[in-house]
C-alpha cells in the first residue's frame, strides 16, 4: 500500500454487476471498460463485496469470466463477514491463484438473502459474531503470507471507540487503513495520521450528491448543498499530502479525465 501512495496511484471503486440485473450483459462489459481504464492509469481497481448489502457477483470471479488480467498491485478485493464459509474459501484461493494480494476486510452490510460467517466458521471461541477482526485472524492464520489486508476507520463515531477497534484490527493483522469519505480538514483523521504509522488512504466522495453521507457523517446534510467533488479532491491533496486517495462514486464518464491533474505522476527530480 506504501508503494500506492509513493506513486501516486489512486484507488479506484468498481461495482460488479448484480446477480438480479436486467442488464447483465451490458453491465458486465461496463465493469470491464472501466477496470481496463482503470487498469491502463495504472491505479488500482477496488472491487466491491456487496455493496449495501445487494447481492452481486465477486469480484475474482467476474475477473475470470471476462478473461481481465490483473496486474501485480493493481486490483483490491473487499471482502466482508455476510459469506458462507465454502463463499469464503473460494474466493480467498481464487485471489490467491490470480495474484491478489490487497484485500479490505470490514465487517460489510447484510441483508435477509445473505449469509452470515458463524464463529465456529473461522475458529473464533470467545465471540458471538464475527467481525472484521476475526476474519483478520482467519485469513492470516488460513493463508499466511499471502494477502495485504486492509481495514475501515470512521472518523465520525466516537474517537476512543474507533481508535480501540484500530488498535484490534492491528493486531490481528491490518496493514494499511481506509477512511469513510472525507470532505473537509477533520480532527480525528489529523489524530489518526498521528498516531497511526500505518500507510493511510483517505475516501474522498466523488458524487455530488453530498445529501447521500448524511447517515455516515451523523447529521442531516440538505439535499440542495452545493459540492464540487474535484475542487474538494484537490483540497484534500493538498490538506493531507502523505495520504493516499479512494474514489468512491466516480464518474467514469464526466470525472475520469479530470483526476489526471489532481495528482501528477512525480517527476524524477521530486523522487530524488
Amino acid at each position: 500500500m506504501k508503494e500506492h501512495i509513493e506513486k501516486r496511484a489512486y484507488h479506484v471503486e468498481i461495482l460488479p454487476p448484480k446477480q438480479d440485473s436486467a442488464k447483465l450483459d451490458a453491465d458486465l462489459a461496463g465493469f470491464a471498460e472501466k477496470y481496463q481504464r482503470v487498469m491502463a492509469s495504472g491505479f488500482c481497481a477496488c472491487i466491491t463485496d456487496n455493496a449495501m448489502g445487494h447481492l452481486a457477483f465477486q469480484g475474482p470471479e467476474v475477473l475470470e469470466e471476462l478473461r481481465l488480467s490483473v496486474p501485480p498491485g493493481q486490483v483490491m478485493i473487499h471482502l466482508n463477514t455476510f459469506h458462507t464459509k465454502e463463499s469464503l474459501d473460494e474466493i480467498l484461493v481464487t485471489c490467491r491463484r490470480q495474484g491478489i494480494r490487497h484485500l479490505l476486510v470490514i465487517s460489510g452490510d447484510g441483508s435477509d438473502r445473505l449469509p452470515k460467517l458463524q464463529p465456529a466458521d473461522v475458529g473464533a471461541t470467545d465471540v458471538e459474531a464475527v467481525t472484521s477482526v476475526e476474519l483478520l485472524r482467519y485469513i492470516h492464520r488460513q493463508y499466511p503470507g499471502d494477502f495485504e489486508t486492509g481495514v475501515a476507520f470512521n472518523p465520525y463515531e466516537p474517537p476512543e471507540h474507533e481508535f480501540e477497534k484500530l488498535v484490534r484490527k492491528c493486531a490481528a493483522g491490518a496493514t494499511f487503513v481506509i477512511t469513510q469519505p472525507v470532505i473537509e480538514k477533520h480532527p480525528v483523521v489529523d489524530q489518526l495520521l498521528a498516531t497511526t504509522t500505518l500507510p493511510i488512504v483517505l475516501e474522498a466522495w466523488m458524487s455530488k450528491k453530498l445529501h447521500l453521507l448524511s447517515q455516515a457523517v451523523g447529521y442531516e446534510i440538505p439535499e440542495d448543498t452545493p459540492f464540487d467533488p474535484i475542487a474538494t479532491l484537490r483540497m484534500l491533496h493538498q490538506t493531507y499530502p502523505a495520504c493516499g486517495m479512494y474514489l468512491s462514486l466516480l464518474g467514469f464518464k464526466t470525472q475520469y479525465d479530470l483526476i489526471r491533474d489532481t495528482w501528477s505522476v512525480p517527476t524524477s527530480k521530486e523522487t530524488r
